[in-house]
């Protein structure tokens, strides 16, 4: 790395840190006071607190870390072309896009940062706030939130229909589930059991009673009852069933105002559901190619950042500074927006997704390259 890599470096760096740091602390500031009842009410002690904002940190981190990369960029771009630094490093003879490579790398790192973040870390975040918050609650409601009830799925890749009282999430046990098929040969199989669980990636159920329905004699099945049964066949996993809960409990109305699944639930539910079509089907693909499309936003931020931080001249400085905040403002508008019309089926998913990202990217690309 050359000395001119660590010096810009440095100088974006030290700010990036600042506004990370004042973000979060504004951000943990604003919602202890919003929260504070509710603290109080799930009987949560300083250090349950303290716990809940540490597990919630990376979800905050994905808000904040464009906004963050884009001030700090700002500030160290309008600090160099205030002491002139940015004319002196091009009569150096250094290419303006090679000077901006620091800066890109940092977009890039920022934005497999923040994908990895959306993808591990968040989504198990929410769910250990989620875990403190009841911390303290009694056994029996605590119990009670452990379990989905009426669960109803079809497994339209196999051809099977579940239904399930009451499906337990952190031992993914079901009780009284039910199970109806039809075999290749043409016979439909029903069964209901008492218990069930996925045990060496099989399913074995308790207390099984089995009809089996030949198309010789369809109106008087085969009975079979026993104390346990073993499916090797059936291939649906917990997480599969546990992103079929997610997905069902989300409406378009909540799908269009933010991402609410990791790629691993999308890619579990389309396993279950191969053949969308409609509303879900616009649902879940915007969603998908949205999980995708939305890390890159750090690095959108850096290509508009670039050419507005860098116009010569004291007074250019301000003026660069303030567009680039009112389009980075856009962007995140027309974000929203595109979510929403893909989420409705008015525009295609991967267009929907993608479509801010390619606008101002190239938008930011164009104008760098005038000022080259």
């Amino acid at each position: 790395m050359r000395l001119l890599d660590r010096y810009l470096l440095r100088e974006l760096l030290i700010p990036l840190i600042y506004c990370l740091g004042g973000f979060l602390v504004f951000w943990i500031a604003f919602d202890l006071f919003t929260t504070l009842d509710t603290f109080q009410s799930k009987h949560l002690g300083p250090r349950d607190v303290a716990e809940y904002y540490a597990v919630r940190l990376p979800e905050l981190m994905v808000t904040v870390l464009p906004v963050a990369l884009l001030l700090a960029l700002l500030y160290a771009l309008s600090n160099h072309a205030r002491h002139h630094e940015l004319v002196a490093i091009r009569a150096a003879g250094v290419g303006l896009w090679r000077m901006c490579a620091p800066y890109l790398g940092v977009g890039v790192f920022a934005s497999l940062a923040l994908f990895g973040l959306n993808e591990f870390w968040a989504p198990d975040g929410s769910e250990a706030a989620n875990r403190i918050l009841n911390r303290h609650v009694r056994l029996e409601e605590k119990a009670e939130r452990e379990w989905r009830r009426n669960l109803n799925f079809h497994n339209e890749r196999d051809e099977r229909f579940w239904t399930i009282e009451a499906f337990h999430i952190p031992t993914h046990t079901m009780h009284k589930p039910s199970v109806e098929w039809r075999t290749p040969d043409g016979i439909r199989r029903q069964f209901f059991a008492d218990n069930g669980r996925r045990l060496g990636g099989v399913w074995t159920f308790q207390n099984v009673l089995l009809f089996v329905y030949r198309p010789t004699n369809p109106e008087v099945p085969e009975r079979t009852q026993t104390n346990q049964m073993t499916f090797p066949a059936f291939s649906e996993t917990p997480e599969q069933i546990l992103s079929e809960i997610k997905v069902s409990s989300v409406s378009n109305v909540l799908a269009v105002k933010r991402l609410h699944f990791s790629l691993q639930e999308i890619l579990n539910y389309r396993k279950l559901h191969p053949a969308l079509d409609g509303e879900v089907y616009a649902m879940i693909n915007t969603q998908l190619h949205g999980r995708i499309a939305t890390p890159w936003t750090c690095l959108v931020v850096v290509l508009i950042a670039i050419p507005f931080g860098m116009l010569p001249g004291r007074r250019n400085v301000f003026v660069g500074v303030a567009a680039s905040i009112f389009i980075c403002f856009a962007y995140f508008v027309l974000a929203k927006y595109s979510l929403a019309l893909g989420t409705k089926g008015s525009l295609a998913p991967w267009l929907a997704a993608w479509l801010p990202n390619l606008l101002f990217g190239l938008g930011g690309i164009a104008m760098t390259t005038r000022i080259q």
